[in-house]
C-alpha cells in the first residue's frame, strides 16, 4: 500500500551547550527523543515521516508535506512559533506539543492549528483521524497518563546519529515522586512512577545498537527494586550507561554495586543547594548537604563519575552562597558541576508562586533556559546573582581546580573525565554579557498557564492549590 501522506516532525533550534555542535560539528546530546517516540505512534504503512533537528541542519520549508509536528521546550518555543507561522503561511497544518504548550495551549493556538496537551500515546489516533478528515483543530488533551506498557519502540532510524556524540537515549520510566517546586516533571507526568517492561527496554537497546546509553528518566533510582531489575538485565551486554538519580538512593550500596557491575560510568544528581533550609523551602527534603562529600567518595569507589547539579536564585540565597558552593564542590572533588539559575517555568509551583508575588520580570521565553535572570531575586541583586553564577562556573573549571579533582587514582576513566570537563568548560555558560544575561522586562503573557496536573499526594495537592490561587 502506497504511503499517502508525509508528516514533518521538527525540533527547533535551542541555544544550549548540550545541543550546539561544539566539537567537530557534533552536539553532545540529541534532543529529539520525544519526537522519535511520537513517530513510533504513526503507522509506517500510511505515513512517511521526516525528522529535522534544527540544531544540526536547516529546515527545508519547501519540502512538500501534509502536516508539521513541532515539539518545543520553553526556551525555544518562540522559534517553534516562528516555524509554525512559516508553515501555516504555506497552508500546511501545524500541530504543537511538549511541556510548554501543554501549560500554555491558548498561546500556542495563536500559531498552530492544534495543540497536544499532555502525553501523546492516548490521543495520537484521534489526531491522525482528524488529519485524514481535514478537521485538525483545537486542543487534544490526554485525560489520563499512559501506563508505558506496550509502547512502540522509538523510531531510532529517523535519527541522523552521526551528528551527535551521545545518541543512545532510552526511557525506562516516567514521573517522579519528589515534587520539587521548580520542576515540571511531577506536574506534567505525575508523582507516581510508571515503568516500561524490562524486556521492552532491552529490545530497544538491541535495536539502536549503541554501546553508550543515556537513561532518559527523571530519577532512575526512584524505586530501588525496579532499578535493580533493569540493571540486572544490563549485565553482560557490554553497555556503558549514565542516568539521573536522587542523592538519597544513590547512597544505597546494593544499587551502586549493581550499577558498577552493569556498566554505569556517570550519575547526574540534582543536589541544588548546600543549604538545608533552602532545600526544605523548595520541597527537596530528600537531599542532605552533610552527606554530599561522603556520597561523592562512595560513587568514586565504585568507579562512577558524579555530575553535580546546583542552582542559584532561591529564596534565602545570600552573596556568600557562590564562594561557599564553589569551595564545597572542589573540596568534595565533584567530577563535573552544572550550575544554573532558578527559572520559573510555566506549570511549576515556582511559576505560580512568583506570578502571585509579581516577582517575574520577563516573559521572554528565549531567556527561560536556566542561564538568564528572568525574575527579581530576594536577598541578592541581579548583579550579584549574575556575577556569582559566572564566578562559580569559571572557578570550578580552572586548571588548578581540575588538577585537584582529576581521578589520579584511576578510579574513573581519565579520558571520559577530560572530555566532559572540556565540554562543560567550553559551553556551560551561554553568555557573559550582563545586558544579555539579565532579561529585560516584558509585559505579562496574554494567556496564563494552566494549573498543574493534580497529583496523588494530599500535601502536594494543597501546595498546588495554594500556589495557583490568586488574590
Amino acid at each position: 500500500m502506497a504511503k499517502t501522506r508525509r508528516i514533518h516532525l521538527i525540533n527547533p533550534r535551542a541555544d544550549t551547550f548540550a545541543t550546539r555542535p561544539l566539537f567537530f560539528g557534533k552536539a553532545l546530546y540529541s534532543p529529539v527523543a520525544g519526537l522519535l517516540a511520537v513517530a513510533a505512534l504513526i503507522p509506517e504503512d500510511d505515513y512517511e515521516i521526516i525528522l529535522t533537528d534544527e540544531n544540526i541542519e536547516p529546515i527545508d520549508f519547501d519540502l512538500k508535506v501534509d502536516m508539521v509536528g513541532i515539539s518545543a521546550m520553553t526556551s525555544y518555543v518562540n522559534r517553534g512559533y516562528e516555524i509554525a507561522d512559516a508553515y501555516r503561511a504555506r497552508d500546511i497544518p501545524v500541530i504543537m506539543g511538549g511541556v510548554h504548550v501543554s501549560y500554555m495551549p491558548n498561546e500556542a493556538l495563536k500559531h498552530a492549528d492544534a495543540v497536544v496537551v499532555g502525553e501523546s500515546e492516548l490521543i495520537m489516533e484521534k489526531v491522525l483521524d482528524d488529519l485524514r478528515q481535514g478537521r485538525l483543530h483545537g486542543i487534544y488533551k490526554a485525560e489520563n497518563l499512559h501506563t508505558m506498557i506496550g509502547m512502540p519502540k522509538p523510531r531510532q532510524g529517523l535519527l541522523k546519529s552521526n551528528r551527535y556524540i551521545n545518541k543512545g537515549f532510552v526511557q525506562t520510566s516516567r514521573g517522579c515522586h519528589h515534587g520539587c517546586m521548580f520542576c515540571a516533571e511531577p506536574t506534567m507526568y505525575g508523582l507516581r512512577f510508571r515503568y516500561r517492561p524490562v524486556e521492552d527496554i532491552i529490545a530497544e537497546i538491541e535495536l539502536i545498537q549503541e554501546r553508550v546509553i543515556l537513561l532518559n528518566d527523571a530519577d532512575f533510582f526512584g524505586t530501588p527494586k525496579r532499578a535493580m531489575e533493569v540493571m540486572k538485565a544490563f549485565k553482560g551486554r557490554g553497555l556503558k550507561w549514565q542516568a539521573a538519580v536522587n542523592s538519597r538512593d544513590a547512597n544505597d550500596e546494593r544499587l551502586l554495586e549493581l550499577a558498577a557491575e552493569s556498566g554505569c560510568f556517570m550519575l547526574s544528581i540534582g543536589f541544588e543547594s548546600i543549604s538545608k533550609q533552602t532545600l526544605r523551602n523548595v520541597h527537596k527534603c530528600q537531599n542532605d548537604p552533610e552527606s554530599y562529600h561522603k556520597l561523592v567518595e562512595k560513587l568514586h569507589r565504585y568507579g562512577i563519575m558524579v555530575l553535580g547539579l546546583f542552582m542559584y536564585g532561591f529564596e534565602g540565597d545570600e552573596p556568600s552562597v557562590f564562594e561557599e558552593t564553589l569551595k564545597f564542590n572542589i573540596d568534595a572533588k565533584f567530577d563535573m558541576c552544572g550550575y544554573s539559575l532558578l527559572t520559573p517555568y510555566p506549570g511549576t509551583i515556582t511559576w505560580f508562586e512568583m506570578m502571585r508575588r509579581k516577582q517575574i520580570v520577563s516573559f521572554d521565553w528565549d531567556k527561560y533556559d536556566q542561564s538568564h535572570i528572568v525574575f527579581k531575586p530576594n536577598g541578592l541583586s541581579a548583579e550579584q546573582l549574575y556575577g556569582g553564577y559566572l564566578d562559580t562556573y569559571d572557578g570550578f573549571y580552572t586548571l588548578p581546580s581540575m588538577l585537584r579533582r582529576f581521578p589520579w587514582d584511576g578510579s574513573r576513566n581519565p579520558a571520559n573525565w577530560i572530555i566532559y570537563n572540556a565540554f562543560f568548560r567550553k559551553g556551560g555558560v551561554v553568555t557573559r554579557d550582563f545586558e544579555q544575561l539579565v532579561a529585560k522586562p516584558t509585559p505579562e503573557p496574554e494567556f496564563t498557564a494552566m494549573p498543574p496536573l493534580m497529583p496523588q499526594k494530599a500535601a502536594w495537592k494543597e501546595l498546588v492549590l495554594e500556589a495557583t490561587t490568586t488574590g
